[in-house]
């Protein structure tokens, strides 16, 4: 077994791992009480990882689940030869300026937009600007079991559209790529309650690419959204990570949302690798339209009367 240390980075979650060589494969014990350390504080710091490869990426990320081969992602995004890996760059890539180069700028779980959701992911960082480019995560768990026994029985069985389009920056990129990426991602219903498959807790599954929630009007839905994902947000809930190159976050998708700062000249390189753990199948595909406003339901009831 290695010798590995666990050091808790925050109250809400967030812990660092050290000890470990990820160019060589995990044994059985070290894996099992980093993925029972990854249950229990949420997000992974793995220091010290600069010269790992994709490959040693790859293998790495497999110790927690079936890795995701992106197929709701534009292959322009991927990394040459790996489809299991997500690069999050502001560097030019094939000659234009990267899609990714605003990636994560609005509070999401990642692939909320998608029937599967990912069960987690693991973002190498190999370029930094000298300041800012944080990240912070939300524990979503903490957000529901916070929430008034009274709030928590109004949600339970409410179900809500996801819809890519509402990724902060993505009409900025090519838009024939925005057109292939809202085709492989049509709006999706999730619930608004999560259960976690491991540890059985529930979670709020909140965020800004959520469009509205079935069954509320436009202003019902908005009010209810507006609050739910300030409280999912709160101070008290969250890690921030100030990246150092070589950094690992490993993150647990199905109890957190999350957001990348633009918080850095964005003239400076940011430059990181993600692998994606493919998730269970939780969503459906979407057959309602936007909420209803105010006004639309009053001239339904007028046309009643």
């Amino acid at each position: 077994m290695q010798e590995l240390s666990i050091t808790p980075l925050g109250h809400a979650m967030g812990a660092e791992v050290t000890g470990l060589d990820l160019t060589q494969p995990l044994d059985e014990a070290s894996r099992r009480r980093v993925h029972d350390a990854w249950l229990r504080h949420v997000v992974l710091v793995f220091p010290g990882n600069a010269q790992l490869t994709p490959e040693g990426l790859i293998a790495f990320s497999r110790n927690f689940g079936e890795l995701d081969t992106h197929e709701s992602q534009a292959p322009e995004t991927l990394l040459e030869g790996h489809r299991e890996i997500l690069v999050v760059s502001n560097r030019q890539r094939l000659g234009r300026p990267s899609q990714t180069r605003n990636t994560g700028r609005n509070w999401h779980t990642d692939l909320s937009y998608s029937l599967r959701p990912a069960k987690g992911a693991a973002l190498l960082c190999l370029e930094k600007p000298p300041v800012g480019g944080d990240t912070m995560w939300a524990n979503l768990t903490m957000a529901h079991d916070t929430l008034s026994p009274r709030m928590q029985a109004i949600i339970a069985d409410m179900e809500a559209v996801h819809d890519v389009t509402l990724v902060r920056g993505l009409f900025a990129r090519d838009p024939a790529l925005v057109a292939e990426m809202r085709r492989r991602n049509p709006p999706v219903v999730h619930p608004m309650v999560r259960v976690h498959p491991e540890t059985g807790r529930k979670s709020l599954l909140a965020g800004e690419r959520v469009s509205h929630i079935l069954g509320l009007t436009e202003e019902e839905s908005a009010a209810l959204l507006g609050f739910l994902n300030a409280h999912a947000t709160s101070p008290e809930f969250v890690y921030r990570h100030r990246w150092r190159v070589g950094d690992i976050v490993l993150w647990d998708n199905r109890c957190t949302c999350h957001v990348a700062l633009p918080d850095f000249d964005q003239a400076q390189p940011r430059h990181m690798l993600r692998c994606s753990m493919q998730g269970e199948a939780v969503g459906r595909l979407a057959d309602a339209g936007p909420a209803p406003s105010r006004e639309q339901m009053i001239q339904a009831v007028a046309a009643l009367s």
